[in-house]
């Protein structure tokens, strides 16, 4: 495939990219955003806390987007990447449980958790967005690939691209995130 091919491409899964709520039904897309938006201003009134988690790239994503978010949005942000700790839970009680635990320990009602998954199927992040509601927190969900993947109707909002490929997804997911945060600063300076 040649540069513009890809272009195209990720063009495409953009323009496709489809929200829903937790009951399944679609919402539309800017709507979404909207919704999204105002939860995190009201979560940064309240000095709450946006978790970010994901594996591998979508892990660095969550690092990076914590970072611009607590910058640029000034909401206070955390993510789970201390090396001790995620291998300390994974030894000692299971790599599933790298987010959830410290979930359990950190999050309070009324925090959001971004929850960054490219095949939407990985366990560790299946039970942080379970753990998350049970404590009374907001899910916000990126996935791609499969349609009926099961983080897909996990959140209070759910953003899905249609991107089967992890490259393509990761790229999806990146402008998404970056689109959420300038739309937090732009409110910032109104």
């Amino acid at each position: 495939m040649n540069w513009s091919s890809n272009v195209k491409e990720i063009r495409q899964c953009l323009q496709l990219l489809s929200a829903s709520g937790s009951d399944t039904n679609g919402i539309p897309v800017d709507e979404a955003f909207g919704m999204w938006i105002d939860v995190t201003m009201s979560i940064r009134e309240q000095k709450n806390t946006v978790f970010l988690i994901g594996n591998g790239a979508s892990a660095s994503m969550a690092s990076h987007v914590a970072a611009d978010l607590a910058k640029n949005g000034h909401v206070h942000t955390e993510v789970f990447s201390d090396l001790s700790l995620i291998t300390a839970i994974a030894n000692d009680i299971s790599y599933d449980e790298v987010f959830a635990e410290p979930l359990r320990r950190s999050m309070k009602k009324g925090d959001m958790l971004v929850a960054i998954s490219s095949s939407g199927q990985s366990a560790n992040i299946l039970k942080a967005t379970d753990e998350a509601k049970k404590l009374g927190g907001i899910v916000v969900t990126l996935s791609a690939m499969k349609q009926d993947n099961p983080l897909l109707h996990k959140g209070f909002i759910n953003f899905h691209v249609p991107a089967m490929a992890y490259g393509l997804a990761e790229t999806c997911h990146a402008a998404i995130l970056h689109h959420w945060i300038d739309k937090i600063v732009e409110r910032n300076s109104i």
